[in-house]
This record gives structure tokens, sequence and C-alpha cells, in this order.
């Protein structure tokens, strides 16, 4: 069943082995061509379990080949291959680390579960009210965000826009998918046309901040909401079990990553893409220099095992572990070898390490999300 926004579990959760077949929604057919509706439809009117009259084809997969963002070019679809991993299509001046395959989309699951429980059970924190008439989800990723939005406000238009349709082919029939690159400005919506617009876990992604939420203030209409969810990449512990500079390959996690991402943005014509942005207050600054008013900020202590002695919270460490074992090479491994020199061998070696400490119970580790909302002024133009 979809999440709620503001859902609360009624029983508690029973105990559960985490795996992606447990949280992410069931994927389509593979197409012979970025168009092939035709086996869309076959395979959906194959599946007894899936209502037609809930679901439609996304409108990524028709033929309206006039819009930028909703038709699929074969360059998209021309995925690269780096140490065995899958890559998005190397289109335009996109320029992502993250792989787009089926191992970290299993991942990207796991984390928005994760996330679901951190947050209570709730899709968002900003108030954007009960009737929302259309939203925007930036960096959609698999979609499930997107999917379990549009499920609780069927009233309410919602795209999700990522750099890669690794969405599934069955959406609701009041969403649909884009492909889009959100750096890319100015972006093609119209000024003051959404009420909501999302945007999560695109540490790395972005090298201007100010830049982003600049479009996302344009795109909003007066008295909307923007909302913001980014990870700490520091491992931390209240307990001593993970110090700075205790030699860890957890202490070490966000050192490595963000030297990694300055050397291999050194090199790129655009630049360095921040890793901090929790610890730089990155996000609520570019809300500030945007416009938004009413801003708030929010942090959560995610954990990383399921250490804690609070049923939530160990559920919430369940979910984040296995998140993190599957998705930690699609973090670090396009990164480390080119930014770092590493060889694929090293990486290897060092993510054993990471997984060792993540099942020693002696260690109890968490890193900070950092939730930011903000309105745009009722009186903005």
């Amino acid at each position: 069943m979809p999440h709620h926004p503001n859902a609360t579990a009624d029983e508690p959760a029973a105990e559960k082995n985490p795996t992606s077949d447990s949280v992410r929604p069931p994927v389509g057919p593979v197409l012979s061509s970025p168009t092939d509706s035709a086996a869309v439809t076959r395979w959906l009117e194959s599946q007894p379990d899936i209502d037609a009259q809930f679901y439609e084809l996304d409108s990524a997969l028709g033929d309206d080949a006039m819009s930028s963002t909703a038709s699929l070019s074969a360059s998209i679809l021309e995925y690269r291959t780096i140490h065995g991993r899958r890559f998005h299509s190397q289109r335009g001046n996109t320029d992502y680390w993250g792989p787009n395959d089926e191992i970290q989309a299993n991942s990207m699951d796991l984390s928005h579960h994760t996330l679901t429980l951190l947050f209570g059970d709730k899709l968002f924190l900003a108030p954007i009210g009960d009737d929302p008439k259309r939203v925007l989800d930036v960096g959609c990723g698999t979609g499930l965000w997107t999917i379990d939005f549009a499920d609780a406000f069927q009233e309410c238009e919602v795209i999700g826009t990522d750099i890669s349709p690794t969405q599934p082919f069955w959406v609701p029939v009041n969403l649909r998918f884009e492909i889009d690159d959100c750096t890319a400005s100015p972006w093609t919506y119209a000024p003051r046309s959404f009420d909501f617009v999302h945007v999560r876990y695109l540490f790395g992604a972005i090298r201007d901040w100010d830049a982003l939420y600049a479009e996302v203030y344009r795109a909003l209409r007066p008295g909307g909401w923007a909302e913001s969810v980014e990870p700490s990449t520091y491992v931390r512990s209240d307990d001593g079990s993970i110090l700075a500079d205790d030699g860890s390959a957890l202490s070490e996690w966000a050192t490595l990553l963000t030297e990694a991402a300055r050397k291999y943005g050194a090199r790129s014509y655009e630049g360095p893409r921040p890793m901090n942005m929790v610890e730089d207050g990155i996000i609520v600054k570019s809300f500030h220099r945007a416009g938004f008013t009413d801003i708030v900020m929010k942090s959560y202590k995610c954990p990383l095992t399921p250490f804690s002695q609070d049923p939530h919270l160990k559920e919430v460490g369940l979910y984040a572990r296995s998140a993190m074992e599957e998705g930690m090479e699609g973090f670090v491994l396009y990164l480390f070898t080119n930014g770092l020199g590493w060889s694929r061998e090293q990486v290897t070696l060092y993510l054993h390490r990471v997984r060792q400490e993540l099942r020693d119970t002696r260690k109890s580790p968490y890193i900070e999300v950092q939730v930011v909302y903000g309105r745009k002024p009722e009186t903005a133009i």
C-alpha cells in the first residue's frame, strides 16, 4: 500500500529481512525500441494484479517527440559500462558519478523506504496542505517517492524528472516521468507552475546549488513550497565507537568521498560538486538567496545499522544498512577510480572493510539527514 504522507502505523512492524522486492514496484518489459509501447501494453495485459483503471503508460513512452523532456531518444539509452557497472548516457553536458543499473536501483528503493520510516511514515514535512494541484519531484531516481505521492494525492498532477529512464513502465494516472537534467538552466517549465517542488539526495550531483534553487523558486507559484532532503556523508557515533581519526573505514568514508569529488571536479570544466551540504549549510543558504521565506531546517539521526534499542530506529537501521551495502560500490566506484586513481581492486578491499564494520555489533554508526523547506512569498512575482 502507498504511504500516506501523514500516516502512522497502527501496528508494530513485523521483523523483516529487507530486500528490494519488499519495497519496489514491478518493472516492465525490456523495450526493443524507445517507443515500443505495444510491448508495454502486452506486458500490462498479462499482469492480473494490475488494475488498468488506475494505471496508464508513462507519457515518456509515447510518440510526442516535440517535448524536450518527454521523448526518449536513442542517445539517452546509450548507456556506458565502466568497471562492470552501467552508467547513464553522456547526454549533452550531463556528468553524474552514480550508476543507473539494477543494483543501484535496489539501493535507491531501500533508501526511500529508510527515509519514509525515519520521517515517521511521512513523504514530506512541508505544510503544503491537503489539495496540491501540481507537484514536481526533481531527480526522482527509480520514482518510488513520486509514485507514493501520486497515490496519496490522486487529484494532483505529479511529474518526476531524472537523467536516466529507470522508472517503472506503469504509473498512476496522475503521474508522468520525464527525462530532464535539473542542472540545465533555464528549466523548460513555465514560471509559477507548481505548488510543491521536492528535491532529495542530489549530494555530489550539483555544482551550483544557488542556481538549482533559483530555478525551483522560479517554477513555484506564489505561496508554493520547496523541500530538500540531503544527507551528511560523515559517519558518526554518540558512544565513541567511531571517531574522526580512528583509522576505521567508516571514519574515512566522508574524507575519501569529498577528496575524490574535489579531484574529479577539478578536471571537469564545470568544477567540483560539493559533498558537504549539511556541514557547510549550503542548502539553507541557497534557500535564503533564492528568496524563500518561512524556512525551516530539521535534522535527523539516521542509524546505519540496527544497533538501537528503540524498535523504530532499529528497523530504520536495518533498512539503512541494506541500502548502504547494496549501493556503496555505486557511491564510490566512479569517483574513487577517476578522482583518487584507485584500482577496482583497491575499491573492493576498502568496501570489504566498510561492510565488516557495518556488521560489527560494537559500533553504533549513524549519519545526519537534513530536511529544509521554505515558501515562496505570496507577493512574489
